[in-house]
């Protein structure tokens, strides 16, 4: 017999906001464990919440990107249970008035496009961070009280690659809206997985619940293996339990962390200490007005441009080099695809070797786009340019002043350039001695003298075939 997975995900995404939902202790990743909190945060007696302005914003900027229907009243609840992690012994969560309800979202797989429906997404507060250490188990109530905005799917997709590409979208969205870094290593994205077997007939069977994933690459290993998992069970003619489970990256197995016992009752009720609120059409309107602009937005923006599909692609991979790139364009850039390509092969490079990126690119857009146009008007040629760079990222050198020398430099031909490859070689007597002993590399060195002396407006193929013929002679 043949069963078709039937996966439901859902998403927790932490909302990048400067303070907590539901209190003033500051939010941020790393810091000392429980040095970022406040009374409320672990439920001190007489303590309120006060609802947290910016992650309403940001709230209704992910429905609105999502396609959801926006809820102007403005409510929360309280999900009872008690555990380690949550010293209030309840939860302020949205369960029946969610901000946003419907929507959804759309990709394509193998040219298939997919058009995934989402149930709700609601706000909540996050708990705090267990620790495990041999048999003890330590509390960090930093994380406990950060925004969280869980997006609820509905169980309508059917194999890994789908729920893979369908988190990786979400991730997209809520990352170039700028509501969350999306670093799921930190736990600032992470899923649960939903997933029961479908058989022939489209008898549903028991689902079971795969919790706290943190990568892509666990979402399809761990749907891969539980799938395979409950169709073993059910061809051997077995139960499947309804349990909750988690990926194990070491054993590449999802494991059992406890078994259900019937539906949990949270005894949800309404929040007391926190009111309903009218949002006004003013403040959801002005919300997504200013939200940041998404992937499909840039794609409209850039379809008049020369730009492949890789280049666009290659763009769209890192928010900040996004940006970037799109402040470029509106400073009367000539040439889109030569800035494209700088970007994502040499400035890249140099960025990576420097620590950096291209939120602080250590280049401002003005000179980038003057180098571009240079080019592309063939005031420089493509080996000035590259020279130019690394003189910028290897000596701090400043791009326009190293422009206006190159254009000032007179021109070099055969005969001027082997009189400087000649005094060169002179200052660098120690290097020919050991490049004549068979160290090779140290022609690449000579090489690079003549472009310092050249200031890169010399090909280094033509530098090459120069300084072989002069060594050749001086043998």
């Amino acid at each position: 017999m043949k069963y078709t997975p039937v996966i439901g995900i859902e998403i927790h995404v932490e909302l990048k906001t400067r303070t907590k939902m539901f209190s003033s202790a500051p939010c941020a990743f790393g810091k000392r464990a429980n040095s970022l909190t406040l009374p409320f945060d672990l439920s001190f007696p007489g303590t309120l919440p006060l609802i947290n302005k910016e992650a309403v914003r940001k709230g209704i900027q992910v429905c609105h990107a999502l396609h959801m229907e926006i809820d102007p009243l403005f409510r929360f609840d309280r999900k009872n249970y008690y555990y380690p992690d949550l010293p209030k012994g309840y939860q302020i969560t949205q369960q029946f008035h969610p901000i946003g309800k419907g929507g959804y979202v759309c990709f394509k797989v193998e040219g298939k496009e997919f058009k995934i429906e989402l149930d709700n997404a609601h706000l909540e507060e996050d708990t705090a961070k267990q620790i495990h250490e041999g048999k003890k188990t330590y509390l960090d109530f930093n994380r406990c009280g950060i925004p969280l905005l869980e997006i609820v799917s509905k169980p309508v997709m059917h194999s890994p690659i789908e729920a893979m590409l369908y988190v990786s979208k979400i991730k997209e969205i809520v990352t170039f809206l700028e509501v969350c870094d999306g670093k799921m290593e930190n736990g600032s994205l992470r899923c649960d997985i939903n997933i029961s077997l479908m058989d022939e007939k489209g008898v549903l069977g028991t689902k079971t619940e795969i919790k706290n994933l943190n990568t892509i690459e666990n979402i399809s290993l761990a749907l891969q293996d539980e799938i395979a998992r409950q169709e073993q069970i059910l061809l051997s003619h077995g139960r499947v339990k309804e349990e909750t489970r988690r990926y194990s990256e070491k054993e590449k197995k999802t494991i059992l962390m406890r078994e259900k016992k019937g539906e949990m009752d949270y005894e949800y009720f309404p929040e007391a200490n926190l009111p309903p609120v009218k949002l006004s059409k003013s403040f959801i309107h002005k919300a997504i007005q200013e939200s940041p602009l998404l992937v499909e937005d840039y794609l409209r923006l850039w379809s008049n441009l020369s730009l492949s599909d890789y280049q666009k692609q290659m763009l769209l991979k890192d928010i900040d080099l996004t940006k970037y790139f799109q402040s470029c364009l509106s400073l009367q850039l000539e040439n889109p695809s030569l800035l494209c390509n700088l970007l994502i092969s040499d400035i890249l490079s140099y960025l990576k070797k420097k620590g950096l990126s291209f939120s602080k690119p250590n280049l401002k857009q003005e000179e980038l786009v003057a180098l571009c146009n240079h080019q592309s008007q063939n005031k420089l040629q493509s080996n000035q340019v590259k020279e130019i760079l690394k003189r910028h990222y290897e000596e701090g050198k400043d791009i326009l002043k190293e422009i206006s020398l190159l254009q000032q430099n007179p021109s070099f031909d055969e005969e001027k350039l082997t009189s400087l490859i000649q005094e060169m070689l002179e200052e660098n007597q120690r290097a020919i001695e050991e490049y004549r002993k068979g160290k090779e590399k140290v022609f690449s060195y000579l090489v690079g003298q003549v472009l310092k002396k050249t200031r890169g407006s010399v090909s280094p193929s033509k530098i090459q075939t120069i300084l072989l013929k002069v060594l050749s002679k001086t043998n």
